[in-house]
């Protein structure tokens, strides 16, 4: 009889799109604790990763490319009404498969909205379409009025846990400076709750600092996750969630002409964009403004508006700084002109030491800023689940986290992670984040600038994202 919680059941078939480094992590997840059939399981990817573990477990390993003409002729077969779609592959697109899904009545999660091949890249696209933001708005217009099956979008590590972070990261600021602890129960009262609590910006802030046995390289590019999904995501505009306390678009900055308006762009790529941030076991670092989905949802959904007028909205955006060998990587890929190394290698078994440091700093507020997050390392990884390092893992239990919460709310329709129940999820992902910690700090922006030359800063508002970036 196993020890591990297990957390719903599911009498349905379960089929993983893709089996790169997250559906390889969260398998023996599921198997560990969703009580179904493990015949009910089944893998369609392109490509033989993996496929000694899926032999290893009994689960069976399809390996078949989809593409925009063959997908529905793939998929058809093997899904039926109540059955769950795990998407965790690439260049396949989300929208075109939770139509898919929507038709069908069947589950779908994915963890973050893929577009099909070129996508990200597509130059006769203006740098507004080829954004998250823009992939945001064409799967929200597929939200439909009544009850459909759950469609949980971008309910990774980030996006996704991080947006349940960010309210107990809010619940705990209110209680520490002397406000009601109350739980929100609605958007507008998360949004009042950050506005009252005076949160200016919030960074997803993370710091991997994995090291393999080996060093990088020449030539090759190496990461702790997936290698094509970061440099897709990399070689995307910088985006970032535009705050009310901004006093000016950044020269390079653009806004959208559609949707929400709840974030901004950059005429530049997220690689090749640096910020400050802060995190409590690296301290003060620079992390690369990487476009992610919980930016631009996290400060739509935090929006305070009065009529059409915004009169609440916080900056948000990611600071990442990768494992030492994918800084490397990006630094040589960047050299080349955004053409990716024709080697990768995704470190797992070679991981040596280190940990990964993934949480939320929010800042501005009466006690400066917080850092709410996980410390997971790659020796308590191993001790928890196999096929997985750190930064997996953390992904691979916020996909069984956004699993879970789908199974137990079949007919809730598009959903984002701030939408969802931050409680349950945690639930099911704390005991897989290693230490979670909260950490107030006094560093801002401007902590021991100008040490070298002058700079331009404003130092009215250390927030402002003039300071915030490393130009």
């Amino acid at each position: 009889m196993s020890d591990h919680t297990i957390h719903c059941r599911f009498s349905g078939r379960l089929v993983f799109l893709g089996f790169g480094s997250i559906g390889q992590g969260t398998l023996p997840l599921v198997l560990r604790h969703i009580d179904m059939p493990k015949d009910n399981i089944s893998i369609i990817t392109a490509d033989d990763r993996g496929i000694e573990e899926a032999q290893e477990l009994g689960v069976v390993h399809q390996i078949e490319p989809l593409t925009i003409d063959n997908y529905q002729r793939i998929l058809d077969p093997l899904l039926k009404p109540g059955d769950f779609l795990v998407n965790v592959s690439v260049d396949v697109s989300s929208v075109a498969l939770i139509e898919f899904c929507q038709a069908r009545d069947v589950l779908y999660l994915d963890t973050c909205i893929e577009p099909w091949p070129g996508g990200y890249t597509d130059t006769s696209l203006s740098p507004s379409l080829r954004s998250n933001y823009a992939l945001r708005e064409t799967a929200l217009k597929l939200r439909q009025n009544g009850k459909t099956a759950t469609a949980v979008l971008t309910h990774g590590a980030n996006p996704g846990m991080v947006s349940h972070f960010v309210k107990q990261a809010l619940l705990n600021i209110a209680k520490d400076t002397g406000h009601s602890t109350e739980i929100p129960t609605t958007r507008d009262g998360w949004a009042a709750l950050a506005h009252t609590l005076g949160v200016k910006v919030i960074h997803i802030a993370e710091r991997d600092t994995q090291v393999a046995a080996e060093p990088k390289p020449r030539g090759v590019f190496v990461n702790t996750w997936s290698i094509d999904g970061f440099c897709s995501e990399g070689m995307q505009p910088a985006e970032l969630g535009w705050g009310s306390h901004e006093k000016a678009l950044p020269a390079d900055g653009r806004t959208h002409e559609f949707g929400r308006g709840s974030s901004i762009y950059l005429m530049r790529n997220g690689a090749s964009t640096r910020v400050r941030t802060w995190t409590p076991m690296e301290g003060p670092f620079h992390g690369f403004l990487i476009t992610h989905g919980e930016s631009i949802s996290i400060s739509d959904y935090l929006t305070v508006k009065q009529g059409d007028a915004v009169v609440y909205r916080p900056t948000v955006h990611y600071a990442y700084h990768p494992c030492d060998d994918a800084v490397l990587s990006v630094h040589e890929f960047a050299g080349k002109n955004w053409i990716q190394q024709d080697e990768q290698q995704l470190i797992v078994d070679e991981v040596i030491s280190g940990v990964d440091e993934l949480g939320v700093l929010l800042c501005g507020h009466a006690k400066g800023a917080y850092w709410f997050g996980s410390q997971l390392s790659i020796e308590e990884t191993r001790q928890l689940v196999p096929y997985n390092n750190a930064t997996s893992l953390q992904v691979c239990v916020a996909v069984l986290a956004g699993i879970v919460w789908a199974i137990e709310n079949p007919t809730a329709g598009v959903v984002e992670p701030e939408e969802m129940n931050f409680e349950r999820a945690m639930e099911v992902m704390l005991p897989y984040l290693g230490p979670v910690v909260g950490v107030y700090t006094d560093w801002t922006p401007l902590t021991d600038r100008e040490r070298l030359f002058p700079e331009d800063l404003d130092r009215d508002d250390p927030w402002q994202f003039q300071n915030i970036r490393v130009v």
